[in-house]
């Protein structure tokens, strides 16, 4: 795990050096969002990371944009959402699963993906919000299996949570359907984040562009990237059509609020949260 499947490396050595710096996660999830992007960007440096490092490289000055976890917006209220692509879900998203030892209402300690953010906070919500737990904390690493760790719960995302086999454990939850169904809301988990200072002229028209490509794509895409993984062409072609959403409409904002307001409920962001949208979407 931990490898971007989808761009090729000649793609990737034909960016050029300078210009925007844009970081990009390494999961399938990300494949349709970067589509044909350094030929939009062009000049850009596109570079590919877990989601939790790139939140630390846009923070660190490192990125200019980054495909952010979508928590990082409000401890970082400065960033801006640049585009209308997102990772979200609007049902099941299967990538993102919490693995059960115990019944979650009997959970004390919870081990969290390292290479996630957002979920980390969600599942922490749903267990507070449903059973009042409120578990100790412990970290699974990148590359380690679920069944390495010995908390009560374990979450996992992206490529390794498709994988990820329930065997060993009680109960299973796909976040994203436990979202949707107790809020009737999408979830968004990464939007495009911007930071200050950084010239968007060319960055939302790109980056919109690229998303309505890979979702014109997504049978090709398919066929690369079953191959490429080892894993049957329809799940990969079922979790990119049917179990992901790549498009922040209203009601997409609408769950993001949500989310941030149950983050600060539970303290786990400093204070209540608006997004920051960049003027362009404002004009919608």
């Amino acid at each position: 795990m931990g490898r971007f499947y989808n761009l090729a490396m000649a793609e990737i050595e034909a960016v050029a050096a300078g210009g925007l710096r844009v970081g990009a996660v390494t999961y399938l999830n990300t494949v349709p969002l970067v589509r044909g992007l350094p030929e939009l960007l062009p000049g850009a440096r596109l570079s590919f990371d877990h989601p939790s490092r790139l939140a630390d490289q846009l923070a660190a000055g490192e990125l200019d944009v980054a495909l952010a976890p979508s928590i990082e917006l409000a401890r970082h209220p400065r960033w801006s959402i640049v585009s209308t692509a997102c990772i979200g879900c609007r049902g099941p998203v299967l990538s993102v699963k919490t693995l059960f030892r115990k019944p979650p209402a009997e959970v004390t300690s919870l081990a969290l993906d390292e290479g996630s953010r957002t979920s980390a906070v969600l599942t922490q919500i749903l267990l507070a919000d449903r059973f009042g737990v409120r578990p100790q904390l412990q970290m699974l690493a990148v590359g380690a299996s679920p069944l390495e760790s010995t908390a009560d719960a374990v979450l996992v995302i992206g490529d390794r949570a498709i994988r990820a086999a329930d065997s060993g454990f009680v109960e299973s939850w796909d976040l994203g359907e436990e979202w949707v169904r107790s809020t009737e809301l999408p979830f968004v988990f990464a939007t495009w984040a911007v930071r200050p200072g950084v010239d968007v002229s060319r960055l939302e028209p790109a980056l919109d562009a690229a998303r309505d490509q890979g979702c014109r794509e997504l049978e090709a895409i398919a066929d690369e990237q079953s191959v490429l993984m080892g894993l049957p062409r329809q799940l990969v072609l079922t979790y990119l059509r049917d179990n992901l959403n790549f498009y922040l409409d209203e009601r997409e904002r609408r769950g993001l609020e949500l989310f941030f307001r149950r983050a600060a409920a539970l303290k786990l962001i400093p204070e209540p949260f608006e997004p920051r949208f960049h003027d362009c979407h404002a004009e919608r």
